[in-house]
């Protein structure tokens, strides 16, 4: 089966479990699943190995229904620096058969192998190649995709590798007809529950009702249902049923400059007084002009915003400032964020606090102020306590403000993206 272009999705299988099974041989073949707090029995399953998924485990759901499904499962604390460190290397288990790698998520990466096919034989023999190689590294089971573009090759792996004995799929863009367009419209990409029910109730079925409705029929509809604004969803989903993905595979997509830096914390309790609210305000400051400094950027705008518990009666505000001058000076940053909190906080209690910089200028060129004589020192300060985080982590070094009641920097510092390390 001949492909313009071969673009490969590789998806690890139940990635955060089948990595603690890697590390611990004696569960291989028991029930596993990683979950937020297996002490307390808490918290919603993260990933599930197949054998847990056999007895109806699911992700997403309680450990408590989990464990009334399969009263034997072993229930791991999810390690998010381990899991990334494994993803890294399974990246670069991938470069060393193509340059053209995108990450599309921690278990999931794009290859364009197009220009290095010629060298490992069929699309088949490659992916299989590589699959064997990671599982023996690894202990990871990985299943591939095949198709000449991306969005193909996502439906490839989500339909029909992760279902198969081989996990590799190759879905040809001719053959949709007796393939892709066979399926529930649930099972498109990018259609969930929700909009799965509105497709329905305009009479389409299956992905392939969707894909020969005449684009122009199909955007009518949904500005019937949806109002005016609604032609570039109408094309997205037309196309994504016909297969038409122009997008290339590009290394370092997420790489790209963001418009904003930020950081946002759910507090651990309510916090009703303004010194409580200062300090979150100024670790999360502290966090936000670190990863600035790290990038080689300085914000001339300062975003804060402040929510209360009760979803029911929203409290807080979200404003933002611009400075005299673009900063990433901690201390500068802090005292105009403060300025925000003490102007538009209404002195309801406190439970979401974020702060952001916005409009960047690069940070090797600036204006020399006679009002900061010491900018330089403070710079090349806050340089070296940044390689030293780098180094051994953020809480090696803390502010003392920290270590008070209201401080969360020291537990925050223990966790990636809300789970622990």
């Amino acid at each position: 089966m001949s492909l313009n272009k071969v673009i490969l999705l590789a998806d690890c299988q139940s990635f955060y479990a089948s990595v603690e099974k890697a590390e611990h041989p004696e569960y291989r073949n028991l029930p596993v699943v990683v979950a937020g707090d297996p002490e307390r029995r808490s918290g919603i399953i993260l990933a599930a190995c197949p054998i847990a998924k056999s007895f109806g485990v699911t992700t997403a759901e309680r450990i408590g229904d989990s464990l009334a499904k399969c009263p034997n499962l072993v229930i791991i604390k999810p390690r998010m620096q381990l899991y990334i460190d494994i993803s890294m290397i399974i990246t670069r288990i991938y470069q060393s058969y193509t340059d053209l790698v995108e990450p599309y998520s921690i278990d999931e990466q794009f290859l364009d192998v197009t220009g290095s096919l010629h060298l490992y034989g069929s699309p088949e023999e490659l992916a299989r190649m590589i699959q064997t190689r990671i599982q023996e590294e690894l202990g990871v089971y990985t299943r591939f995709g095949i198709a000449e573009n991306k969005i193909l090759a996502k439906t490839a792996c989500d339909n029909y590798a992760k279902k198969n004995g081989s996990g590799i799929y190759i879905l040809s863009k001719d053959k949709l007809h007796e393939t892709l367009w066979t399926l529930p419209i649930s099972k498109m990409f990018m259609v969930g529950s929700r909009m799965t029910r509105h497709f329905n109730a305009m009479g389409m079925e299956t992905i392939g009702q969707l894909a020969e409705t005449p684009l122009e029929k199909l955007k009518m509809m949904m500005r019937r249902k949806f109002g005016k604004n609604s032609d570039i969803n109408a094309e997205l989903y037309w196309r994504i049923a016909n297969g038409i993905d122009d997008s290339p595979v590009t290394p370092g997509t997420h790489q790209i400059a963001p418009k904003a830096v930020g950081h946002m914390m759910t507090l651990p309790r309510d916090y009703g007084k303004l010194d409580e609210i200062k300090v979150v305000l100024l670790e999360l400051t502290e966090l936000v002009c670190q990863r600035c400094r790290g990038k080689g950027y300085m914000g001339h705008v300062v975003s804060v915003g402040c929510m209360g518990a009760d979803y029911d009666r929203p409290t807080g505000f979200s404003r933002q400032m611009k400075m005299d001058d673009p900063t990433n000076v901690t201390n500068q940053v802090y005292r105009a964020a403060v300025e925000l909190l003490k102007r538009h906080w209404d002195g309801h209690p406190v439970r979401k606090v974020g702060v952001s910089l916005s409009q960047f200028s690069a940070d090797d060129e600036y204006q020399l102020s006679l009002f900061d004589p010491n900018r330089e020192k403070t710079m090349a300060l806050e340089r070296a306590t940044d390689a030293i985080k780098q180094k051994y982590g953020d809480a090696i070094i803390l502010r003392a403000v920290s270590i008070t009641d209201a401080g969360q920097a020291r537990h925050r510092s223990e966790k990636i993206g809300g789970h622990y390390k």
